[in-house]
């Protein structure tokens, strides 16, 4: 039976996920083919249901092999890890690996498990550095090479879908967390990201369809989906983690923590040697909806394991004005002038994560947090033009 909706806090709205609205419709959009699915444990309905499960009880669909990225199908692995290729227990279905597979090689794993259509239903994170988005992007570009259809299912940008924000990825930097030049914060849904990737960046477009959600708003956070939230990886364990990601996990490019192995990762900022003075120099920059406390923690792995490190926790107050890009700026220049310790990675990770080397230059020049924002100001409003073409809700 199909997942019945369920009230989302919009106003009498009720959204629907796209796969609830396949679901809904019998599957008919599937129907003849020999289906493939690629998810991880955010695939679910909002009974908290896998849908390989419940696919896999439907006589309505054909689901003969399921696609594991980063951190696998079943949720097993953590960052930078995956769970190989192995049948699932629960369902018996052959499980493939996707995780740093693209191309050919890729497609050769989609024809080598007979499927003719690939299925794409993974909660995104709206950060262009959250790999899902690529693994999109990768699987779009095999299943074309091999000749498969793609589906995707969409679900909410649990920060909204709003704004662009950021600088734009500049092609001589991409890797698996940046493919494509999207901007740092792209303020898209995974359907709406597919329509750009095969309209723009990929070689030859693949037989695309979408799945639209009903009921969902561009203005919406993800707590008015009414859905449950499971991390769709390790170290993002709530929407308010998403919200302040596009932004502190710049933090990855620098020597101090970005919060991994605390309850709080990306929240919670620090080193050893960090005191009260990082925190006062943060807030006298007066951002947009978000407050910062003295804080200390101390890591369980990561960065400074086992060590008293000293920081900031963010506190975002009002969300509708808050800025996690800008608001990432302003805490790496703070950190820098206000502890003596401040280092970028040696390899230069922050230039793969900002999307080029305007980042770094500018703040190991002096400038302000005003000066670094302005100086991408010209490429996002060019994105902003081409985004809105593939935009698919109000």
């Amino acid at each position: 039976a199909a997942p019945g909706p369920g009230s989302g806090h919009g106003g009498g709205r009720t959204l629907r996920t796209g796969f609830e609205r396949l679901a809904a419709d019998g599957y008919a959009l599937l129907d003849g083919r020999r289906v493939g699915v690629v998810t991880n444990p955010t695939g679910i309905t909002r009974d908290v249901r896998h849908i390989v499960d419940v696919m896999h009880a439907d006589d309505g669909v054909d689901l003969t092999a399921v696609f594991g990225p980063e951190h696998g199908f079943r949720g097993t692995a953590q960052a930078g890890g995956s769970e190989g290729r192995y049948d699932d227990p629960a369902t018996g279905l052959p499980v493939y690996d996707t995780y740093l597979k693209s191309g050919q090689d890729l497609a050769d794993i989609f024809t080598a498990s007979g499927v003719d259509t690939v299925v794409f239903d993974i909660q995104d994170a709206g950060a262009r550095f959250y790999t899902y988005i690529w693994t999109l992007f990768d699987c779009m570009e095999a299943a074309q090479l091999a000749g498969l259809s793609f589906v995707v299912l969409d679900r909410p940008n649990p920060v909204s879908g709003r704004a662009a924000l950021g600088p734009v990825l500049h092609k001589e930097f991409a890797t698996f967390v940046g493919r494509q030049p999207i901007s740092q914060a792209h303020g898209m849904t995974v359907a709406e990201l597919a329509l750009l990737f095969n309209a723009e960046f990929l070689q030859a477009p693949v037989a695309l369809e979408t799945v639209k959600m009903s009921g969902w708003k561009r203005s919406d956070f993800y707590d008015a989906s009414g859905l449950p939230w499971v991390p769709p990886s390790p170290n993002m364990p709530t929407p308010e983690t998403a919200l302040v990601y596009s932004g502190t996990c710049l933090f990855e490019g620098t020597n101090l923590s970005e919060g991994r192995g605390t309850t709080r990762p990306f929240e919670l900022l620090g080193a050893e040697g960090i005191d009260g003075r990082w925190a006062a120099a943060a807030n006298e920059l007066d951002l947009p909806g978000v407050r910062f406390r003295e804080a200390y923690f101390q890591p369980t792995f990561s960065k400074f394991a086992g060590k008293t490190v000293g920081g900031v926790q963010l506190h975002v107050h009002d969300r509708e004005r808050f800025d996690p890009v800008r608001t990432g700026i302003g805490l790496l220049i703070t950190a820098k002038r206000s502890w003596d310790g401040f280092a970028w990675r040696e390899d230069n990770w922050i230039d793969k994560l900002t999307g080029s080397t305007q980042v770094r230059t500018m703040i190991d020049a002096g400038a302000d947090t005003d000066e670094v924002v302005a100086g991408w100001q010209g490429e996002l409003a060019a994105f902003r033009r081409k985004r809105r073409e593939h935009l698919l809700y109000r």
